[in-house]
C-alpha cells in the first residue's frame, strides 16, 4: 500500500484528486489460476465494490484466491474476520509504516497485532510493515524502524510470512533485515526498486511482488528489474484499490484486473503466459505457507 492507511480515502488518488469511479472492463481470463497476494478489500467494501462481488469477479478471470492485508488495527481486525468468513482469502496483519508513528500507544497496538496474528491459521502473514520515508518525516523514522523490527521478530516467532512495504527506504530496509534476520518467507510488496535492489533482495531469499506499476510508461526501471528475477521468486498483486494497471490508471483497482499485470509481465520477460501463471501460483503458495480454502467461483 503506497498511501497513508486512512480507510475513508478510497475514492481519491494519492495527490488528493477524485478518482474516476467507473468500473474497468473485465479482462480476458488467465489460462491458469493466479493469486492476488496483496489486496485491501476493506477499503473498497461498501464504497466501490462489495467483497462478495470482488471475489466473484476475480474468480471469473482465474484469480480465485486473494491475500487480504490489514495495515492498521481496524483493518487488521477486518482482515482476520474476512479470512475466516471467505474460503478464498487468507490474511496479513500489521501496523503500516505510516501508521506506527500515529498510534497513541505503540506497545498496546503491537500487542493486539500479535494477538490477531496468532488468532487463526488463515492469518498467514505479518504485514504490511516496513519503512516509508516519502510520507513520514524525520521525527517519525525512529518509531517506524522500531515497529519494523518488532514485526520482523513477530514473523520469526510465529513462523509467519513477512510482507514488507518499502518506499524511499531501500538501504535501511536491507540494513534492518540483516540486523534482525530475514524470515524464512519474506515478500517485497509492490517492488519499487531497480535491478541492483532486486538482486539485493533476492540475495536475502525474498520473493518480489509486482503490481500495476510495472505497466506504467514511466516505470522502465521496474521492467528492467522484473526481467532479471528468477521465475521461482515472482509474485503478482494489485494493492487494490490502488495502483490500477494501464489502461485504467486512475480508476479504482480490483483483483479482477490482475490479468492485465500478468500479461504485461509475460511480455517483458518473453515468457509463455500459462507457464508464468503456473509459476506465480506455485510461488504464492510457497511464500504464504501452502494452499488454502476452496476458491470462489464465478
Amino acid at each position: 500500500m503506497t498511501r497513508e492507511p486512512t480507510r475513508s480515502r478510497s475514492a481519491a488518488t494519492e495527490d488528493g484528486s477524485r478518482r474516476n469511479r467507473e468500473r474497468p472492463e473485465v479482462p480476458e481470463p488467465l489460462p491458469h489460476p493466479v493469486v492476488d497476494n496483496h489486496c485491501h478489500l476493506d477499503i473498497a467494501d461498501g464504497e466501490w465494490l462489495e467483497t462478495a462481488e470482488a471475489l466473484r469477479l476475480a474468480a471469473s478471470v482465474n484469480v480465485p484466491r486473494i491475500v487480504q492485508i490489514g495495515c492498521d488495527l481496524a483493518g487488521a481486525r477486518w482482515a482476520v474476520e474476512a479470512a475466516t468468513t471467505h474460503d478464498a482469502l487468507i490474511a496479513g496483519v500489521a501496523l503500516h509504516a505510516n501508521e506506527a508513528p500515529r498510534v497513541p500507544d505503540l506497545e498496546s497496538a503491537l500487542d493486539e497485532i500479535e494477538d490477531l496474528a496468532g488468532a487463526h491459521d488463515k492469518v498467514r502473514a505479518v504485514g504490511e510493515t516496513g519503512l516509508d520515508y516519502f510520507r513520514t518525516g524525520a521525527d517519525g523514522i525512529g518509531v517506524q524502524q522500531e515497529s519494523f523490527r518488532r514485526h520482523i521478530e513477530l514473523a520469526h516467532r510465529l513462523d509467519k510470512t513477512l510482507v514488507i512495504h518499502d518506499r524511499d527506504a531501500h538501504d535501511d530496509v536491507l540494513r534492518i533485515l540483516d540486523e534482525e534476520g530475514v524470515p524464512q518467507r519474506t515478500v517485497m510488496h509492490c517492488f519499487s526498486g531497480d535491478v541492483d535492489f532486486a538482486r539485493a533482495c533476492l540475495d536475502r531469499g525474498a520473493y518480489l511482488s509486482f503490481a500495476g506499476t510495472v505497466t506504467f510508461k514511466n516505470a522502465a526501471y521496474l521492467r528492467t528489474a522484473l526481467a532479471v528475477v528468477p521465475q521461482d521468486r515472482l509474485l503478482v498483486e494489485t494493492d487494490a484499490p490502488f495502483l490500477t494497471p494501464t489502461p485504467y490508471r486512475g480508476r479504482p483497482n480490483a483483483s479482477y484486473l490482475v490479468p492485465l499485470t500478468v500479461r504485461a509481465m509475460a511480455e517483458v520477460r518473453g515468457a509463455d503466459l500459462g507457464e508464468l501463471c503456473a509459476a506465480i501460483d506455485a510461488n504464492t503458495e510457497a511464500a504464504f505457507g501452502g494452499s488454502w480454502g476452496t476458491p470462489t467461483h464465478a
